[in-house]
């Protein structure tokens, strides 16, 4: 494999997942990310084989590796449909071993994980979880738990290991930057016939207009948390009971409208923080507003600079007669931008109700690497099959698109630029390239600093392993 294919394969998780991935010497990829259950396998999965009688394989620092860990990980590969054939365990082992290295030294730097996050986590997983196996006594009983308790109390350390170690790893990489002549280098050294292909990318503008809500609708909803709000108080009724009813905020309805750990930096609507903040534990507040509806908001417990809390999302019902009109608008303004009339730039800035795009022409912004580009491969799928056929400068049908709380709005699409797939071309593409530079970069300085903690690290490895052949020295010869 090529030392181009290498860093491309290997470095998109160092930035995103934190996780560090290198061949060991067979060529075979290898991950530091941890193989604990992050999502479960479907019911015709292949079983649990018998584990071996539990026994240690490793210690780093201050965490064991116990025999069952391996099996565990090969199961655990399987179920995100990974093939297993060529994976050694001593190549697990390796994994395992860097994964808690990172933990260990991320402990020594004081760096410290809220159990209130993992908690959140664990609770996500269960849920998905329990969705896939259909009960808690099945999850259990699938991964050979008495109870769902041990299984959480299993979980809380693998997720904390995780979280410990991608915050070591990207304190490891935080100030590690690339000079222009490093970026220049990088892509001369790459023989010719071996630089990057570049996918087909897009460029992408919309138009955004939601059917208008009339006040009559806003004063509905209004009374409707009030009349929630005043069971629970005035007659005891559950919060939680009620948000699984009424709310319409799918990441939480299903757990009683709960969200733990909330701090006042956290990515949350400005309204909802007041709120969080404002009320002593077991008040509930009056309703308010926010950019994704109405709310009435119940604090449960109160730790420090951490809140958790309860919420009842409700949308005010829009009206056919304001779907009608918004639709009349926005077909009017297709038929503007196709006549020439109007700009679709123009069109965004002046009509959109999208408050992130308008200003900019309606240009979206890649959420992934904050460009202006898009992967057509990699695209949202509802998004793509939008805009995948359309041409430079072509304008979409009028469809209705849904966000993740249900609310309905028109859209329009445009593509405002195509590039072609193509040979990586140093002035063209300079941003991928210098990307790519960065994380070969980082991926040395991720190496280097592995191999020195090793050293310094109390590290045992049963005798079963000690002929491995590993990328780092973890046999210390």
């Amino acid at each position: 494999m090529n030392k181009f294919l290498l860093i491309l394969l290997f470095s998109t998780a160092i930035l995103q997942a934190q996780v560090v991935l290198e061949p060991d010497s067979t060529g075979v990829v290898k991950s530091n990310d941890s193989l604990v259950v992050q999502q479960v396998v479907k019911r015709d999965t292949v079983p649990f084989k018998r584990y071996k009688a539990e026994g240690v394989s490793a210690v780093v620092g201050e965490y064991v590796i116990l025999d069952s860990d391996i099996d565990k990980a090969y199961v655990e590969m399987q179920s995100q449909g990974m093939s297993i054939e060529d994976i050694s365990r001593c190549q697990l082992m390796g994994k395992l071993m860097e994964d808690k290295l990172y933990a260990h030294q991320a402990k020594q730097d004081s760096l410290v994980v809220a159990d209130s996050e993992i908690n959140g986590m664990i609770d996500q997983q269960l849920q998905y979880m329990i969705s896939e196996l259909g009960s808690e006594e099945k999850v259990a009983a699938y991964y050979r738990k008495d109870n769902l308790a041990e299984l959480r109390r299993d979980l809380f350390e693998a997720n904390k290991s995780i979280k410990l170690a991608g915050l070591m790893q990207q304190k490891v990489i935080e100030k590690v930057e690339v000079t222009p002549e490093e970026v220049r280098t990088f892509f001369y050294s790459i023989p010719e016939e071996e630089r990057p292909v570049f996918g087909a990318e897009i460029e992408v503008a919309q138009i955004v207009i939601d059917p208008e809500i009339t006040l009559q609708a806003k004063e509905e909803v209004v009374a409707k948390l009030n009349a929630i709000r005043a069971d629970i108080i005035d007659n005891g009724a559950s919060f939680a009971t009620k948000a699984v009813l009424y709310s319409k905020d799918p990441g939480s309805s299903s757990k009683g409208g709960l969200y733990t750990g909330v701090k006042r930096d956290s990515p949350w609507a400005k309204e909802f923080k007041d709120q969080a903040f404002s009320l002593l534990e077991g008040e509930i507040s009056e309703p308010f507003e926010t950019e994704f509806g109405y709310h009435i908001l119940y604090v449960e417990k109160i730790r420090g600079q951490e809140v958790d809390v309860r919420h009842i999302l409700m949308f005010p019902e829009v009206s056919q007669k304001s779907i009608d009109a918004a639709q009349s608008e926005i077909e009017d303004l297709k038929s503007k931008i196709d006549s020439g009339e109007i700009t679709f730039a123009e069109a965004a800035r002046q009509f959109s109700d999208d408050k992130e795009t308008r200003n900019n022409g309606g240009q979206l912004i890649n959420p992934v690497n904050f460009d202006t580009k898009f992967d057509l491969t990699k695209m949202d799928p509802a998004l793509s099959a939008q805009v995948y056929n359309l041409k430079e400068g072509e304008v979409s049908k009028v469809f209705t698109d849904r966000d993740r709380t249900g609310k309905s709005s028109l859209k329009i699409l445009t593509v405002t630029k195509k590039y072609q797939e193509h040979k990586a071309d140093y002035a063209k593409d300079y941003e991928r390239i210098k990307q790519l530079a960065l994380r070969e970069k980082q991926i040395k300085v991720i190496n280097k600093w592995q191999n020195e903690k090793i050293k310094d690290t109390y590290i045992s490895i049963n005798q079963d392993y000690q002929d491995c052949d590993f990328a780092g020295n973890w046999l210390k010869k």
